[in-house]
């Protein structure tokens, strides 16, 4: 078993693109696998970030936004990263206000690695960020685990009240999951069931990874 897809130049960074319905844990599995890299060899970058900045919307319009829609994100910034991080060049992340729907002024500086792990539920959904991907994983979790754990995130590190997820996951999580991020599974070249927990999958894509980072 190779993670090399034909063609690639292994003097190149690998890209590997993580994806998955919100709670599904595609977010662990990529933060496990990268701290499990030898140090300096891999970064992470979570397309969470490229929300575009509504800024200029009151905030009451900014809540009414379909942030679970594809337009919601600037995928065209992403795919610019990820073509310099391959090239070698040093990229400025933004970075998102989730409790506001704004960009902050500042920004996350991401070098250069071997292997670039991209995460988020629409990843695939876009062909101008699958034409960066070498390697695409799903994360597959029941839909109803998947709740508790968008219930428990948005409360906790996201500063949401129950009703506004309640309300978001009904007007815009659950429908645009059925029509945008399930179907992009089509595009997986491996389906990773239970996400972090699934430890015999994170050890095979490991040492894959590992193998990867030292040619």
């Amino acid at each position: 078993m190779s993670f090399d897809p034909p063609g690639r130049d292994p003097a190149r960074p690998l890209i590997v693109g993580i994806a998955g319905g919100t709670g599904s844990g595609k977010t662990t599995v990529a933060h496990k696998l990268a701290a499990a890299m030898p140090a300096g060899r891999c970064v992470t970058i979570e397309h969470d970030a490229y929300y575009r900045d509504q800024a200029h919307l009151g905030f009451e319009e900014r809540t009414r936004i379909n942030y679970d829609h594809p337009e919601s994100l600037d995928s065209s910034l992403l795919a610019e990263h990820l073509r310099a991080l391959r090239e070698g060049r040093t990229v400025e992340i933004p970075i998102y206000d989730f409790a506001t729907h704004t960009r902050r002024p500042d920004t996350r500086q991401v070098p250069a690695a071997r292997v670039i792990i991209v995460e988020g539920i629409l990843v695939f959904t876009e062909a101008i960020l699958r034409e960066q991907l070498d390697i695409k994983i799903f994360v597959d979790t029941d839909a109803d685990i998947r709740l508790i754990r968008r219930i428990r995130r948005d409360l906790e590190q996201r500063g949401r009240s129950f009703q506004s997820v309640r309300d978001q996951y009904y007007a815009t999580v659950r429908p645009m999951h059925l029509e945008h991020v399930e179907p992009s599974k089509r595009w997986a070249d491996l389906i990773v069931p239970e996400g972090g927990d699934n430890k015999v999958a994170l050890d095979v894509i490991l040492g894959q990874l590992w193998r990867i980072a030292f040619q």
